[in-house]
């Protein structure tokens, strides 16, 4: 990729994604976009990946493992009292440049594979609306699981704006979500029923592994106390559950086909992702809604998802062979707030 896009792609990164969220990452993604050695070690990253969060993530990762000190001192997640961000990106540069050799190879090797537990706070009103309208219980199939937290989200519990409490209240997660719109969904007060859940990911992490658990770790933001406090509890959640999980290594899109002929009639069949197709190619994405619409002809099929299109999260579904497309909500990349849209 050519350094001029490279240096665009971190600006964006920095200006969109990074402002009001984490002052660190902001102030380093504009350093590294006007530095060419640190562009030029960017470039190594795994093709369709987001580019930004990798590099992020490596250094990140690597001072989780205790690499060095000097850097440390300005990460949240790893000091008590951070020095100021402003003063970091000398140290920032130096250490990409003393540990190069493993920055690339994790470049070449990992993915941005971020289990946003706090997502669920806006796909518990979606799956309420599905059992709303349908009245079947929920076999769900999630593309791009990673661990498989966002499969468990009917074991959470919910607030919304006020204090009133919706999902499994005796859960040990409760995720608070912003409805910053003017339209209210209907919530479940318990949660939706489900029979089957299947997760499928080219790398499924396994956190009993502590690499695995360490480099999701790495990808949750320095400053980001809260989603590190849900990362640990719903790693507890998992492990009571994980029997209940059927995690799948491969090609999502390809083993998509394979999996409604084990999931009974009288289940309706929940298809979701949230941010995994930004990483998928174009063509990809147009096998993913063709594979979709497959199954549609043989079985009744919700598909909940977003950046395919845009950013919006969206609602396919197929119901006695007619289709229907909606627009349920505009999302926050980590779950703390959405704007729901009828």
């Amino acid at each position: 990729m050519e350094i001029s896009r490279l240096s665009k792609i971190f600006k964006t990164f920095a200006e969109t994604e990074c402002a009001g969220s984490s002052k660190l990452y902001k102030h380093l993604s504009l350093k590294i976009a006007e530095d060419a050695e640190l562009l030029e070690l960017s470039s190594f990253a795994k093709e369709g990946q987001p580019i930004p969060n990798l590099l992020l993530g490596a250094v990140h990762y690597l001072l989780l493992k205790g690499n060095e000190q000097k850097l440390s001192q300005f990460y949240p997640s790893i000091v008590e009292k951070p020095k100021a961000f402003q003063d970091s990106f000398p140290y920032f540069k130096d250490f990409c440049l003393t540990y190069r050799d493993q920055i690339t190879s994790i470049l070449k090797e990992k993915m941005v594979q971020t289990n946003e537990v706090r997502r669920c706070g806006y796909l518990y009103p979606i799956f309420s609306y599905v059992y709303g309208k349908v009245k079947k219980p929920l076999a769900l199939i999630e593309i791009g699981t990673s661990a498989g937290f966002q499969l468990l989200w009917d074991k959470y519990s919910y607030s919304y704006n006020s204090d009133e409490v919706y999902g499994d209240i005796e859960s040990n997660i409760h995720i608070k979500s912003e409805n910053i719109g003017k339209n209210i969904p209907t919530l479940s007060k318990a949660s939706p029923p489900v029979t089957d859940r299947f997760g499928l990911d080219l790398h499924i992490n396994d956190l009993s592994n502590v690499e695995d658990s360490l480099w999701l770790n790495a990808l949750i933001w320095p400053e980001h106390k809260e989603r590190r406090f849900l990362f640990e509890q719903a790693l507890v959640c998992l492990m009571n559950y994980k029997d209940e999980l059927d995690l799948i290594e491969g090609d999502g899109v390809e083993l998509l086909q394979r999996l409604p002929g084990q999931i009974p009639n009288d289940s309706i069949i929940c298809i979701y992702h949230t941010h995994v197709a930004n990483q998928m190619p174009v063509d990809v994405k147009n096998r993913l809604i063709d594979n979709v619409k497959n199954i549609a002809k043989e079985r009744d099929v919700f598909h909940i998802y977003n950046n395919v299109w845009d950013k919006d999260l969206h609602l396919d579904y197929f119901i006695n062979g007619a289709e229907y497309n909606e627009i349920i909500a505009e999302t926050d990349g980590h779950g703390r707030w959405f704007k729901w849209m009828f």
